[in-house]
């Protein structure tokens, strides 16, 4: 009976390790190594193209030649990726000689390391190792993964929840963005930082199952009962962030969508900054992509539309304080993804039309995009806003003008 690995867990930053072998094998294994920061020599005649895409950028280096004992003077691990049992046993007697942990693709009988099946959440990675059984290794982990994933809070004991998160010591925020509407569609990251808080400040189009399962004790400040104005409402939030982050808190500002698209994320990534709290930006999926998507719209299709422009509506065409160049967005070829602006779609669309834009463009309205209240209308330019009051459609909505909008139709 063969003894039981060891296992172990290698610090491998700035470590130089070699990598044999420039295929399928390869293309999988360099991306963890480059994770863990490791000194990545790559030594084989050919690459494929995502192993070249590291190399030109400088991320490992790349040996075009095939393997040489010599290959491993400094290397604290070489990974073998190559098909050839002599090429790999070659491989395997250098690293013996040199005392070198030697993980093979080819053969795991003869390596003195196996690679195990790997999963992440935030800071827990969890390695499985399946006897040698690299299936059995993956199933289990998928298990592993599956419970690791279950929306119900991160799996932490209370002392490492009480002590050994990364806000432990000091407080810090998370700009986070909840997606457009459907709950699954908050980022993997997102969904953990989340789990984490200790406080979450939350935009009025944050989907309402996310926070259903928040932990008990978390400080929910819903954002849209701040009793102000836009103006006084946002320096409340912006105040609201530091005051908690300074107390020693992890305040998630979780805001629909993304952060930065119309969600004012840079004045409260700015306000934190000048107070010296940390802060975290975690992309969000735009309303701007998913509501066309999720009605069976793509903003760029081949030979329709080679751009989309984004912009809000929130204010007339007429208003001295809008900064929309509407006259030139009417002249523009591709798609026109309006959001926020419900309200002024009237006089959005007679000026798109009255600076050239055809009255008969494609156009439709996509009301709370990916929930279970999700409703679609479509018409024309100049009949669109008509149309949005008679079927009493109401915000959150996104316009979508340009002839995408029946580009996948039949």
């Amino acid at each position: 009976m063969s003894a039981s690995p060891y296992p172990l867990g290698l610090r491998l930053d700035g470590r130089r390790v070699v990598v044999v072998g420039g295929g399928a094998v390869a293309t999988r294994r360099v991306p963890a190594l480059l994770d863990a920061g490791a000194d990545v020599l790559l030594v084989a005649p050919e690459l494929t193209p995502a192993l070249r895409a590291h190399a030109d950028a400088g991320r490992l280096h790349w040996v075009p030649r095939r393997f040489t004992p010599d290959d491993l003077d400094g290397a604290w691990l070489v990974q073998v990726a190559i098909d050839d049992p002599l090429a790999a046993a070659s491989v395997s007697a250098a690293a013996a000689e040199r005392r070198i942990f030697c993980v093979r693709a080819d053969d795991r009988t003869a390596a003195t390391a196996w690679t195990p099946a790997v999963t992440r959440h935030g800071p827990v990675t969890v390695a499985v190792l399946g006897g040698g059984d690299p299936r059995r290794a993956m199933s289990v982990r998928d298990a592993i993964r599956d419970l690791l994933g279950v929306r119900k809070g991160p799996l932490l004991t209370p002392a490492v929840e009480e002590g050994a998160l990364p806000n432990a010591g000091g407080g810090r925020v998370a700009l986070v963005g909840a997606g457009p509407g459907d709950p699954e569609l908050i980022t993997v990251k997102g969904w953990r930082l989340l789990t984490e808080a200790d406080v979450v400040v939350a935009d009025r189009l944050v989907p309402g199952l996310l926070l259903d399962e928040l932990r008990p004790d978390v400080e929910l400040v819903d954002a849209s009962k701040i009793p102000y104005g836009p103006s006084r409402a946002q320096e409340e939030i912006n105040q609201i962030l530091v005051d908690r982050a300074l107390a020693g808190a992890f305040v998630v500002r979780l805001k629909g969508g993304d952060p930065y698209v119309f969600g004012r994320g840079g004045e409260e990534l700015l306000a934190c900054a000048a107070a010296g709290v940390p802060v975290t930006v975690v992309p969000g999926v735009t309303s701007s992509i998913a509501a066309p998507a999720a009605a069976g719209i793509p903003v760029t299709h081949r030979g329709v539309a080679h751009e989309f422009t984004v912009v809000s509506g929130h204010l007339a065409p007429d208003s001295p304080a809008s900064l929309v160049r509407w006259d030139a967005l009417a002249g523009l070829r591709g798609t026109l993804v309006i959001l926020m602006g419900l309200k002024n779609l009237a006089a959005i669309t007679a000026t798109l039309i009255a600076h050239g834009r055809p009255p008969q463009t494609p156009a439709a309205v996509v009301q709370e995009a990916t929930t279970g209240a999700q409703r679609v209308l479509r018409s024309t330019l100049d009949a669109v806003a008509a149309d949005a009051v008679a079927a009493d459609l109401r915000p959150p909505a996104v316009v979508v003008v340009g002839d995408v909008v029946g580009a996948l139709d039949g």
